[in-house]
């Protein structure tokens, strides 16, 4: 057994870390060019120059940590922001959680070429794609801790898709989904949640974390073989779950050590920075700005003749306007043929199977997570009083906020909408809720698609025809909600609290 030491590992050059991703990236494209699993050259040269931005900005936080915030607020606040954009944290070294949720893009999938493409991200095993696209981050902490209300007979709070990461044990559903990617085989793919903390304590932040949280936080006895299991992708061997073989009271050291990382990561998303309430309608709301003729026209069908204030609430007496009620709905979105994840059917090169269901799967949202199906991670426990709930929430998954839906870096950057990215642009979307039980079914290869006719829907259980796919609106009319959509932008006020 040995303790790590306080110090921790000198940082890689960025020329390093560039490089060495390159490589490995590269190689894998090169051995896999004509499988469905491989990245395009094109997603290749876009994932270098967001690693490199990444690494910019955790060398920015390291600079600060000598002379850390005197407010422990702040302190949370750069611990988080330090773990969300270190890569050490994934198996290979080679993913942060920011990989995922970039501040040009609103917290969200920041890989225009996947966005179109893929729709999902690579993990830090990069042959394996997750089944859906990425949330964003911004505001999620202020998603209530999910519970079912009575008047309602629905469940409503929680994050992630299907709301699997409930907040009813940290408090914060935001903290539980900070849980969920690093030992998701399809993401950061560590073995065992020992690793994270593991990892956390060679970090040159172990200092500050110290100081937040205390000096037990890593005062764990690791055994001997500790680099090697971390090194080793996930998932575990069903018949060993926790491989890193710890005492009962150090593997609760970890486990607490492994929350508090998370609070920290959700400390940060709660922060100004991420959650700003900045865009040009918090203007208008504060007598700031005014809208354009069309996006006020946008705003006045938003609330009235396109229903979408029905689902993304633009607030009420004592309401933020996060643009979400937090409860989950089937608007009836088509499969996405191009996720890799119905590749993802045979063992990978470690014997994992990502995808036992093949072409066939089909993602129940909300029901896979009160089932208990077979789920990439599981942050949260299922409350066993909501499993009845489980038919009346097949197809179903969570309304997203809609603040920074369509904030990208350029006007040419495709962002992907919908639970499995299906969607690749803001007005596509709005069309579809406006023209899905109006259009014909498009044929195999149909070119009509997306504009004259749609695909089947996934699946239809539960789907939502009172609020969607029968609108009557004009393109004119549709065009001004996109418009109205895009002042939920953040960044259009500069200044941040005094």
């Amino acid at each position: 057994m040995h303790r790590l030491p306080r110090t921790g590992f000198p940082m890689k050059s960025l020329a390093c870390w560039t490089a060495a991703a390159g490589v490995a990236i590269s190689g894998v494209a090169t051995a896999r060019a004509a499988d469905p699993l491989s990245l395009s050259p094109g997603a290749l040269r876009e994932i270098a120059k967001v690693e490199a931005e990444i690494d910019r900005i955790e060398a920015e936080m390291l600079s600060r940590i000598g002379t850390p915030p005197d407010n422990q607020v702040q302190q949370v606040e750069l611990l988080g922001k330090l773990m969300l954009f270190d890569k050490e944290l994934s198996v290979n070294r080679n993913e942060a959680c920011a990989f995922c949720h970039m501040p040009e893009t609103g917290f969200t999938g920041p890989v225009s070429e996947l966005n179109k493409t893929t729709g999902s991200y690579p993990g830090s095993v990069r042959t394996r794609f997750s089944n859906r696209k990425p949330q964003t981050h911004s505001y999620a902490p202020l998603s209530p801790v999910l519970h079912y209300n009575e008047g309602q007979g629905d469940l409503v709070g929680g994050n992630f898709w299907d709301m699997r990461a409930t907040g009813r044990r940290l408090g914060n559903p935001a903290a539980e989904q900070a849980e969920g990617p690093p030992t998701n085989p399809v993401e950061m793919g560590l073995p065992d949640i020992a690793c994270a903390a593991y990892r956390a304590g060679q970090r040159p932040y172990r200092g500050l974390f110290e100081a937040v949280w205390g000096a037990q936080a890593f005062a764990i006895n690791w055994p001997a073989d500790t680099e090697q299991v971390c090194n080793t992708p996930g998932p575990p061997p069903p018949d060993d779950p926790a491989p890193v073989h710890l005492s009962a009271v150090d593997r609760g050291l970890a486990a607490a050590t492994f929350d508090q990382m998370a609070q920290s990561i959700a400390g940060y998303e709660a922060s100004h920075e991420v959650t700003a309430f900045s865009s040009k309608y918090d203007a208008v709301l504060g007598g700031k700005a005014k809208f354009t003729p069309q996006e006020q026209r946008g705003y006045d069908l938003f609330r009235g003749r396109a229903q979408c204030n029905g689902c993304h609430r633009d607030g009420g007496p004592g309401e933020d306007p996060l643009f979400t009620d937090f409860t989950a709905s089937n608007i009836g979105t088509p499969r996405n043929p191009d996720l890799p994840f119905y590749a993802e059917s045979t063992p990978d090169a470690r014997g994992y199977v990502a995808n036992k269901s093949g072409e066939s799967y089909v993602d129940i949202g909300v029901a896979d997570f009160l089932g208990e199906g077979p789920l990439l991670s599981h942050p949260s426990p299922v409350d066993a009083r909501w499993k009845p709930l489980e038919p009346q929430n097949r197809g179903r998954v969570q309304v997203p906020t809609l603040r920074n839906v369509d904030k990208r870096p350029s006007p040419d950057f495709v962002k992907a909408y919908g639970h499995n990215g299906y969607f690749r642009s803001l007005k596509e979307i709005v069309h579809f809720y406006n023209t899905r039980d109006v259009l014909p079914r498009c044929a195999p290869h149909d070119p009509r698609e997306r504009t004259g006719c749609w695909p089947a829907s996934e699946t239809t259980e539960n789907m939502n025809t009172s609020k969607v796919g029968k609108l009557g609106l004009s393109e004119q009319e549709e065009d001004a909600l996109v418009a109205f959509m895009q002042t939920l932008s953040d960044g259009h006020v500069q200044t941040g609290p005094k």
